[in-house]
């Protein structure tokens, strides 16, 4: 009652659309993580109307990150916030396209709530960036990274940001979920691991009864406060010194285990350094193998969604949080190759599949290339996927300043859409 009241004195959510892009049925769409997207024109990247989420499914924040599955319909996450008296994560699907007799209609007005997960607590929800999807399965991640609900129906009238509102508790545990995607309900066995700060899953995929899924995780949530204005005249790269570093890092769960196995006992059966114990009351305490460190929004070759992957591409950041490199990791050898140039900072690099590819890293890798003198032009760089070697630069005479995700849409398909 007392957050229902609060609740009017909370302006708009931002529509601030700066994080992502998104395709829904066939139209495109830049992404922030409130319920507020906007569309654009993808040939002139004009801005459209705006769309809120919540006009079609109750949540007040959703992820940048949607998922797409083998249809094209968009898989994504909300949070509802004390709604009838609850709060809870919501899975929703946006379907690639609606009846031909309602073409003029928005498919979000087809929007399906799959499911939903109970929050751990009513007035602390979890923050999260993205999630994952395997084959049968979607992958939600409970952080101890949680948005306090009264500091933040109370901001606005303190005059402070929103991010203040969020709190990082290192003592509480971080919950994994796991939702079979034909049943809708959630794998009943409770497995966690110790608390992490993650924004970015890189791939999931199921092997021999156990789901394996990659993220990149850090140890606590000082990553925020270097880009406070306070921290902003330090000495960067000292400050990143005190934050905690990127981890690439590896669970294995075992969904399918043997029910009578003795208490503190390792359930995974896979060759992997990651373990899942099983403890006295039922749960299982999983910890992870260690892939690499110093990488950040992560990309791999789509068409390998939910499948045993091998290739990473990446942004390769060392004790500051603009990147100088772009890797190309690989999960099974561990070698990594990279590419940079000085004075310049690239963007997350997009991996782009040649046509009719047979190998996963059988394409081209984009990205966007800003350089640290403003007088010198800003080019999008082409490297071979396999070698990691430069195969054309172009350059652009507008400014163009760092961002944080992006998209590759073939030209047949913006004539499509535009058309």
């Amino acid at each position: 009652r007392a957050f229902s009241y609060l609740s009017h004195t909370i302006p708009e959510f931002t529509d601030n659309c700066l994080i992502n892009v998104m395709k829904a049925g066939d139209d495109f769409y830049a992404t922030g993580e409130t319920n507020f997207i906007r569309k654009i024109n993808p040939q002139t990247l004009e801005t459209l109307e705006k769309v809120d989420y919540n006009k079609y499914v109750a949540v007040n924040v959703a992820t940048s990150h949607p998922h797409y599955d083998s249809d094209g319909n968009v898989l994504n996450i909300g949070t509802s916030i004390v709604d009838k008296g609850k709060t809870k994560y919501v899975l929703f699907k946006i379907p690639s396209s609606v009846p031909e007799k309602e073409k003029k209609k928005s498919c979000f007005k087809h929007l399906e709530v799959v499911c939903s997960i109970p929050s751990r607590s009513l007035l602390h929800p979890s923050y999260y960036h993205s999630f994952g999807l395997t084959e049968n399965y979607i992958i939600f991640v409970e952080q101890p990274f949680r948005l306090d609900i009264v500091k933040m129906a109370t901001a606005y009238m303190r005059g402070v940001s929103w991010a203040s509102c969020l709190a990082f508790n290192k003592d509480d545990k971080t919950w994994f979920h796991f939702i079979d995607r034909k049943t809708k309900k959630e794998v009943s066995t409770k497995f966690y691991t110790d608390a992490l700060v993650f924004f970015h899953h890189i791939n999931a995929y199921e092997e021999e009864g156990h789901i394996v899924f990659d993220l990149i995780a850090y140890t606590d949530n000082s990553l925020y406060d270097m880009f406070y204005l306070k921290n902003l005249d330090k000495d960067f790269e000292e400050n990143a010194k005190l934050t905690s570093f990127p981890t690439c890092k590896r669970f294995v769960v075992p969904l399918q285990y043997d029910k009578d196995a003795e208490v503190g006992s390792n359930l995974v059966r896979l060759a992997s350094t990651a373990t899942a114990v099983k403890e006295k009351d039922g749960n299982i305490y999983c910890q992870p193998e260690i892939l690499c460190e110093g990488i950040e929004l992560p990309r791999i070759n789509y068409d390998y969604n939910g499948k045993k992957y091998k290739y990473v591409f990446a942004t390769k950041v060392q004790w500051s949080p603009l990147p100088t490199k772009i890797a190309k990791f690989n999960t099974q050898t561990k070698e990594m190759l990279h590419w940079g140039e000085e004075h310049c900072w690239p963007s997350e690099p997009i991996f782009v599949p040649r046509p009719d590819a047979k190998e996963e890293d059988d394409g081209v890798v984009l990205t966007c290339v800003v350089k640290a003198d403003p007088k010198e032009a800003p080019f999008l760089l082409v490297l071979d996927a396999k070698t990691f070697t430069e195969l054309a630069r172009a350059t652009v005479n507008v400014a163009i300043h760092m961002d944080l995700h992006g998209m590759f849409i073939p030209e047949q398909v913006v004539k499509t859409e535009t058309e």
